[in-house]
């Protein structure tokens, strides 16, 4: 069966969330949105595209920082309004220069730390 995108079910503003996971270790890097356009770039070039909701454009993983996320594999799931992205990422994946944007805990009603920003 061949690939439809138009079958994918976007949001009122076009965009799907995209959940992007560490192909190798399973580890959960990032959460960001695609639209129709970000999906064919990432398809097309095996760089996984975003769409940046507060620059109103596609945004490159990586273009500015160079760490990349190249794509390995994508997964849509049971009821075709999420993305999985299994990536090889280079570098950290999260703005805050951790390999993760999962990087606070609650435990115990508190908030915790658990990785640190990558050297």
């Amino acid at each position: 069966m061949s690939f439809d995108p138009t079958s994918l079910k976007y949001d009122a503003g076009g965009l799907i969330p995209c959940i992007a996971q560490d192909h190798a270790t399973g580890e959960v890097l990032m959460m960001a949105w695609m639209n129709a356009a970000s999906l064919a770039r990432t398809l097309e070039t095996g760089n996984v595209t975003y769409w940046s909701r507060s620059r109103q454009a596609l945004w490159a993983k990586g273009e500015t920082s160079g760490h990349v996320q190249r794509l390995v594999e994508l997964r849509i799931d049971c009821d075709r309004d999420c993305l999985l992205a299994l990536v090889t990422q280079e570098g950290p994946a999260c703005h805050t220069n951790r390999r993760s944007c999962f990087y606070t805990s609650l435990r115990d009603g508190a908030e915790v730390e658990i990785l640190t920003p990558m050297a």
